[in-house]
């Protein structure tokens, strides 16, 4: 286990570019605040230049693509990740009818090759930081991890039922299974939250290997802000990447103890 607090950490990618996509989402413009916050330069990938807030919308280290980024060809992906140090993902599916059940289906598993695909292309001088947000509930089978019969069924029954945890599966696969431990241009963290939600501050926050409780049956809590700051720590920080880089971290609030 890992325990982080409030504080600022050393930046090995300043004066570098990062990409964002997912940046308009509930955790994704928080990711871009603590990037900015921390002196880095920001693109992003938005749909709706409108969805980013003022304060980050109006920074003079954001660069924004208004797209779809599923509807960028293969070269214009290649044109936006060339110079990033790093590529950030924090995309996910709307929870309504038409964000669990309709298209993109693999909105987050098409990005992650596509975006993945497109950084080799490049032919980075050095390997690029590939950062995805994925969720508690996805297991690390490079990895024995202990998950009961019962919590197996139940997500044996989401698989069917549900596209967003398959897409979720899918993602953190691809760069567990295709890019490796030894990609000599990517390398890679999985970020798995538990339940998130929302705080005005980061807070204390634990980091594991492995879930330390069910995500289904004894769910803890993880705020956004500090998945963002997680995240954020990944890009910037060398010692908190070489501890994490190819694995996938589980993050939680920590306990507040009187």
């Amino acid at each position: 286990m890992t325990e982080f607090l409030v504080g600022s950490a050393p930046s090995a990618t300043a004066n570098s570019s990062v990409l964002v996509v997912g940046a308009s989402g509930a955790t994704g413009r928080l990711l871009v605040k603590q990037l900015l916050d921390r002196g880095l330069k920001v693109k992003v990938i938005v749909r709706s230049l409108a969805k980013l807030p003022e304060e980050i919308r109006s920074h003079e280290n954001l660069s924004v693509i208004q797209a779809a980024v599923l509807d960028l060809t293969d070269a214009e992906l290649a044109q936006q990740v060339q110079g990033c140090a790093a590529v950030a993902s924090c995309l996910g599916h709307n929870l309504n009818f038409k964000g669990i059940y309709g298209h993109p289906r693999r909105l987050v598993s098409e990005t992650t090759r596509r975006l993945s695909n497109a950084i080799k292309a490049n032919q980075p001088d050095k390997p690029v930081r590939f950062v995805l947000m994925n969720t508690a509930g996805n297991s690390n089978r490079d990895i024995p991890e202990r998950i009961s019969f019962a919590q197996k069924c139940v997500i044996g029954l989401i698989r069917l039922v549900l596209p967003p945890h398959v897409d979720n599966e899918r993602a953190a696969d691809y760069l567990r299974a295709q890019i490796g431990q030894n990609d000599g241009t990517i390398e890679w963290v999985a970020v798995r939250p538990d339940s998130l939600t929302d705080e005005s501050q980061v807070t204390g926050y634990e980091v594991y290997a492995s879930p330390i409780r069910s995500a289904l049956f004894n769910a803890g809590q993880t705020s956004r802000i500090n998945v963002g700051h997680f995240m954020a720590d990944l890009i910037t920080d060398d010692d908190t990447w070489n501890r994490w880089k190819g694995k996938m971290p589980v993050i939680y609030n920590s306990k507040v103890t009187n």
